[in-house]
């Protein structure tokens, strides 16, 4: 499994949502979604435009797993999410042509089912080319929302809490600041003198 980083540089990002919005509109708002929203790409996929058209919050069922030494158990908890002035923008913009009950991110393939993972993957996959980007996944979208987060607030228990991790180094570790922390401890070594 290959670790993938956050964006770190806001340039970038506009030039990835540059990038998407000139090729493809649905493209540019599952970009959009991912950064401003801070969902898993497993919860995004599944929005309806009866979710978020013309609304300031829509609610997400997030299933997951806790684990103890004994076994894991799954659970679900209902996360409210704020929809932000631009992201609602662009969500009235790209909903003119779509019914209430039509996924936003819709395939082209079936009537009404929702793009894969793997093609969210290969949409971002193929923006990160384009723009020079390494180390980009799908959690990419999620770490960008996190990082810039903790870089504007510097509050990680915030985003633990956002996240769901267990601890504070976790949330660190996952939005890319301890990479970042580790690449400048080795960036000062110089063992010459």
């Amino acid at each position: 499994m290959n670790f993938v980083q956050p964006i770190r540089d806001i340039d970038k990002v506009i030039e990835v949502q540059s990038f998407l919005s000139n090729r493809n509109s649905r493209d540019e708002l599952l970009f959009c979604f991912g950064i401003y929203t801070g969902l898993r790409i497993s919860d995004i996929l599944p929005v309806k435009k009866i979710d978020v058209f013309n609304k300031d919050v829509f609610f997400v069922t997030e299933i997951k797993t806790k684990r103890s030494r004994k076994k894991s158990r799954k659970y679900t908890t209902k996360k409210r999410i704020p929809i932000v002035p631009h992201l609602k923008k662009l969500i009235a913009i790209y909903c003119n042509d779509l019914d209430m009950d039509d996924y936003l991110f819709k395939s082209r393939q079936g009537r009404n089912r929702p793009i894969t993972r793997v093609r969210a993957y290969d949409i971002l996959r193929e923006a990160a080319v384009a723009c020079g980007l390494k180390e980009i996944g799908t959690h990419t979208l999620r770490k960008t929302f996190g990082y810039h987060i903790y870089q504007e607030t510097k509050d990680v228990a915030l985003l633990q809490d956002i996240f769901g991790h267990s601890a504070p180094y976790i949330t660190l570790k996952y939005i890319g600041v301890n990479q970042d922390a580790i690449d400048r401890a080795y960036g000062k070594l110089d063992f010459r003198g």
